[in-house]
């Protein structure tokens, strides 16, 4: 061991054979531009500001309701709303990377 090179952590190690893998199944690794960085980001917020809306919303709901069925429901629907904005979010982003 008389290389000068210092020793490698497990995470750099294990990106290594990441990008090994990937590149052995044909995956072309791009860097993000600044356009798709500043796209992401207002996405990002967008999203993030849509679902503080819907927790604010959802948390009035839950208080103006005692009826355990109604608040169940309440849930149910916050629930949905909240993945359904999460699922579009991540899609749009990855639209970005992708263009």
């Amino acid at each position: 061991m008389t290389d000068d090179k210092p020793m490698k952590s497990a995470y750099e190690l294990a990106m290594e054979r990441l990008r090994k893998s990937d590149t052995d199944a044909g995956i072309e690794s791009r860097p993000v531009t600044d356009a798709q960085k500043a796209a992401i980001a207002e996405v990002r917020n967008f999203y993030e500001a849509k679902i503080a809306e819907q927790e604010v919303l959802h948390q009035s709901a839950l208080r103006a309701t005692i009826d355990p069925e109604a608040r169940a429901t309440l849930q149910e629907h916050y629930r949905r709303d909240r993945e359904r904005f999460v699922s579009e979010r991540e899609a749009k982003i990855e639209k970005i990377r992708r263009s």
